[in-house]
């Protein structure tokens, strides 16, 4: 991890305090701010306000993201393999070209999140919201969705090879040309889903 200008070692420190109920310290909370390229590998940010942040193409692998709010943050093409995202809200996120290999994603908000062309392998999404998010050509292999409500969503021509679908709500989404193989759909609720291929 790398401090800049926008996130000071001061920042974090404070933050660090805040997480340990310390007086001294403070959550961390940067709103619309330009973290573009940053270097937070395992950086702790647990509980940050980190709303409508350009982390385009960061570096957040193994970072500690729980309950975050990352609503409307613009992650396109960066790298959170490994990291922690549980109860994080990503509500309205861009992750298109992101890096989500084994990510924790269990009890997350993504309602309305583009996750297109995202690399999700071997990522647990249990009991996620996925309302209405797009996972176009997503690579979803070996994911776990048990329990995910993905009501609405676009799943065209994802990857869902070996992946645990049991008990996802997937009324109304989008399955055409999707890539099934293997996969766990135990008491999936799959009412109005559109077709895999015509």
């Amino acid at each position: 991890m790398k401090f800049n200008k926008v996130l000071t070692k001061k920042m974090y420190d404070a933050h660090q305090e805040w997480m340990e109920d310390n007086e001294e310290g403070e959550r961390l909370s940067l709103i619309n701010v330009d973290l573009t390229g940053a270097d937070l590998f395992q950086a702790n940010l647990y509980d940050a306000d980190l709303r409508w942040v350009n982390l385009r193409g960061a570096d957040l692998k193994r970072a500690n993201l729980i309950g975050v709010d990352l609503s409307g943050v613009n992650f396109t093409g960066a790298d959170l393999s490994g990291a922690k995202l549980t109860h994080a809200n990503l509500t309205g996120a861009d992750l298109t070209n992101a890096k989500l290999c084994e990510v924790d994603l269990t009890d997350a908000n993504l309602t309305d999140a583009y996750l297109g062309s995202a690399n999700l392998r071997s990522a647990d999404l249990t009991r996620a919201k996925l309302i209405r998010a797009d996972l176009v050509v997503a690579d979803l292999v070996n994911a776990s969705l048990e329990n995910a409500d993905l009501t609405n969503a676009n799943l065209f021509q994802a990857d869902l090879t070996n992946a645990d679908i049991t008990e996802a709500d997937l009324r109304g989404a989008t399955l055409r040309g999707a890539i099934l193989t293997g996969v766990d759909m135990t008491h999936a609720y799959l009412t109005k889903v559109e077709p895999i291929s015509d």
